[in-house]
């Protein structure tokens, strides 16, 4: 990978700006804090004075626009006054759920502990559908109309775009990875011209294990609204299942069970779940590529821009050009590396 320029979008967090950042936002800080495990923006842990945890999230700037944060938060608010268990802003100084500071935009949360859910207890999966359920049909109540789509192959066409554009790749591989990734493009796009009436809706967007803590006294409850995006339902199911595939049939089952004991779920759309995984991976590899000046990633992905990953990157997508062709069976499903815990990776 090459140098890219140095991003210094964080350079003014040190503790003390993000302390009073919270003083001028009306929050007064005990000063214990956790940086938590965030790529994408900057989000750490602390204590108020008066006795409560929160979780305050600096956002990256450039990103989102203020009106496409402000209408994560409405969708979050929305949620929370349904009863769907989500942590969602509070209001700050000036009475907005989004405080300016200095070039730094700031929300700040409720702390909601938890642990991962148990994805192989069948009943665990069908209270998880249970409350997808839920959180799409306050989704469908409105549309978005700031954030993004994922309704089409136009969001894995921009990264594409990005990264042959910004000569990301090595220039003996970029051909190889160039001329899979648009015959995967035209797959996605021939995938959701085969469902011409399908429904979209609000979405978590980025539903995988990290984003969903569980209590045994609550059951599952939804963090990070940062990816919410307009699409299909099955956006925020196919990220929960495991790789093997008879395994991944047995928890889809499950998780579909739980679903529709609420909402009635189109079959249809599980032949968007491999497309839907290939743009995800093409836009993964345009996240870390755009964000290579942050020191965070080369220290974090020291193996992103080799040889061997746009090698390895080329082969996967021919197995994904095969594993998009029509059929009727559940296609394989989340490899593990499609879930890890990003904040953010690269919907933008």
């Amino acid at each position: 990978m090459s140098s890219a320029s140095p991003d210094l979008s964080f350079g003014n967090l040190t503790p003390e700006f993000m302390l009073d950042a919270l003083d001028a936002a009306g929050l007064r800080a005990d000063g214990r804090m956790l940086q938590l495990n965030s790529f994408e923006n900057r989000v750490l842990m602390l204590h108020l004075e008066d006795g409560d945890a929160a979780v305050a999230k600096f956002y990256r700037p450039g990103r989102w626009s203020d009106a496409q944060i402000l209408e994560e938060h409405a969708f979050a608010a929305e949620l929370a006054a349904a009863e769907v268990p989500v942590a969602a802003p509070w209001p700050l100084a000036g009475g907005s759920t989004l405080f300016h500071c200095q070039g730094q935009r700031l929300a700040v949360t409720p702390r909601q502990g938890g642990r991962g859910p148990e994805l192989e207890d069948p009943e665990v999966l069908r209270w998880i559908g249970r409350l997808l359920a839920r959180l799409h049909g306050v989704g469908r109540q409105r549309p978005f109309t700031e954030r993004l789509a994922w309704a089409s192959a136009a969001p894995a066409q921009a990264a594409r775009d990005w990264l042959i554009g910004h000569e990301a790749l090595p220039p003996e591989l970029a051909p190889a990875w160039d001329d899979i990734a648009r015959r995967c493009i035209d797959r996605i796009q021939a995938a959701f011209d085969s469902l011409p009436d399908l429904q979209l809706t609000r979405l978590h967007g980025d539903c995988h294990p990290g984003n969903i803590l569980w209590t045994p006294d609550r059951g599952p409850h939804f963090v990070d609204l940062d990816d919410a995006v307009t699409g299909p339902v099955v956006q925020d199911l196919w990220m929960l299942l495991p790789g093997e595939p008879d395994a991944a049939r047995r928890q889809l089952h499950a998780v579909l069970d739980g679903y529709e004991q609420i909402a009635e779920f189109d079959d249809r759309e599980l032949r968007l779940i491999e497309p839907l995984r290939t743009m995800r991976m093409i836009h993964h590899s345009a996240w870390l590529a755009r964000r290579w000046g942050d020191p965070a990633f080369p220290a974090a992905f020291p193996w992103f821009g080799t040889p061997n990953y746009w090698m390895d990157q080329t082969a996967l997508l021919r197995e994904q050009l095969e594993a998009m062709q029509p059929r009727d069976a559940l296609p394989a499903l989340a490899r593990d590396e499609d879930l890890v815990d990003f904040d953010g990776d690269g919907f933008a």
